[in-house]
């Protein structure tokens, strides 16, 4: 009998702790040419409701979310965003944006989650084929003199073989929240190739 309230608490400290995991986990995990129903299920995050038709719409989380990028070879992960969109032809998952951060970044984390992204990627096959004209990041001096002092700040464009072309770039940005601070915004762009491949 003594032993009864100590298997309850502990069986509810592990509801709890799963419960609060799944909190902070919270993403959104879909593949370029699956369905709505296939990413709601696979899931963890709230959905928008879907638009009837078959015409193009775009979809987002009801909340902060990373992104599981569902493929293979050519899968990755973002950080938790709160500003991210998914593109939908009728049923089906087209393309997505999403601004990987919660908030704008100092420049130093901010290349920290862009070198991971491209880190992910190298690891997973994609290629940066336009580096001549859009080289990958880098912490470099020049680097960050071109995000600090550069009006359009940088993009660089990567693709997975001919399955899918990746656009990602930084821009400063001017955060009424931290006007004092050199504040960041990372913009990642995830489709079929919309550019021929190199």
């Amino acid at each position: 009998m003594t032993r009864r309230p100590w298997a309850l608490l502990i069986v509810v400290a592990l509801l709890a702790a799963y419960m609060l995991r799944s909190w902070y986990e919270r993403e959104i995990a879909l593949e370029i040419g699956g369905t709505y129903d296939e990413m709601v299920k696979g899931s963890s995050a709230r959905f928008s409701s879907r638009f009837p038709g078959e015409g193009t719409w775009p979809g987002r989380p009801k909340s902060d979310a990373q992104l599981r990028f569902i493929d293979p070879q050519y899968g990755f992960v973002t950080p938790k965003s709160s500003d991210f969109y998914v593109i939908f032809k009728g049923d089906v998952i087209e393309s997505l944006t999403i601004y990987p951060h919660i908030e704008p970044l100092l420049l130093d984390d901010a290349l920290k989650v862009v070198l991971e992204l491209q880190d992910q990627w190298r690891r997973g096959g994609w290629m940066d084929k336009k580096q001549k004209r859009f080289p990958p990041f880098a912490d470099t001096p020049q680097w960050r003199a071109k995000l600090r002092d550069g009006p359009n700040g940088g993009t660089t464009y990567w693709y997975a073989g001919d399955k899918y072309q990746a656009l990602l770039s930084v821009n400063r940005f001017k955060d009424r929240k931290h006007p004092e601070e050199e504040r960041y915004r990372i913009f990642l762009n995830v489709g079929k190739p919309w550019t021929p491949y190199p």
